[in-house]
């Protein structure tokens, strides 16, 4: 208990408004606390990170290339298609460089997504810079049921969820019935802390190797230009779905209020928590830097 004392206290005075946390390290967890009861949470956006093992995997299993182009994949979409949007690979997705950005959230609930994707006005060209938004991590799970002709959910049972002994979890879906991807996937802080361990220890879970160490490096080896924001633990880069963090070989999955499992490659170490901070959930991380790392 003695690692967490000072990462506790600083909830506390801070008023983080954490709700558990787990310390992994060589092979073990080290420590962890519960300041409530120890649900399922929403994940918010640390949702986008599992739609991006996902891809992994299929790609693996040669379904597509990270170079294909979305569009490609739409055929009965390319009249609506905006001019420029052909140009959308699968790997822009992943890196939320798709040339434009949609978050008018009502619109979510009316219309058809992949539709809305292809018709938003693009920004700049495909590529060229980072446009965080929901649509692009939705198109990543509309891509992987496009060619297993299952939801992202369902494909990710056998493949992921199973593996990593995660029972039933609940994953929203769109409207028209697609697993939504980038957020609405429902796990406790220890079942969160599951992913983390499985990319610290390059794409394998209790010796099954679940996605390719290949892409378990590429995830976090090449990173978008975040550098426009303000919060420094938002502006060092965006891999595949995952944000780089300020201390060194450092990555995270990372959704709203403060659902974080942050991967600590020179510790071999993995830090996970959930949360609802509505204020500034990157004080956590910061509590986690000062708290926690210097005791590992």
């Amino acid at each position: 208990m003695s690692l967490l004392n000072d990462f506790r206290l600083s909830v506390l005075e801070g008023n983080l408004s954490v709700y558990g946390i787990y310390v992994y390290q060589d092979g073990e967890i080290l420590a962890a606390h519960r300041f409530r009861s120890d649900d399922r949470e929403n994940l918010y956006s640390a949702s986008k990170t599992f739609a991006a093992v996902g891809v992994g995997i299929a790609e693996e299993e040669g379904r597509f290339r990270l170079s294909d182009y979305v569009l490609d994949f739409f055929p009965e979409l390319k009249d609506l298609a905006q001019p420029g949007s052909e140009k959308i690979t699968v790997e822009h997705l992943l890196q939320m460089s798709s040339g434009h950005m949609f978050e008018d959230f009502e619109l979510y609930r009316s219309k058809e997504l992949a539709e809305l994707f292809f018709s938003t006005e693009m920004k700049a060209e495909a590529g060229s810079g980072f446009y965080y938004e929901n649509l692009c991590t939705y198109m990543l799970g509309r891509v992987v049921e496009k060619v297993s002709g299952q939801t992202m959910r369902e494909y990710l049972m056998p493949r992921l969820f199973d593996k990593l002994e995660i029972w039933n979890p609940q994953w929203s879906n769109c409207p028209q019935g697609h697993t939504f991807c980038a957020s609405g996937l429902y796990l406790t802080t220890e079942e969160l802390s599951r992913l983390g361990i499985m990319l610290l220890q390059s794409g394998v879970y209790k010796d099954q190797q679940i996605v390719s160490a290949d892409y378990v490096r590429r995830m976090h080896g090449k990173w978008a230009d975040t550098s426009s924001n303000l919060d420094p633990e938002n502006n060092g880069g965006y891999g595949y779905q995952v944000w780089k963090c300020t201390p060194p070989n450092t990555y995270r999955a990372d959704g709203m209020y403060g659902q974080l499992s942050v991967v600590l490659e020179d510790y071999q170490a993995v830090i996970t928590a959930t949360s609802h901070n509505e204020h500034n959930h990157m004080n956590i991380l910061r509590a986690m830097w000062n708290d926690i790392l210097p005791k590992l």
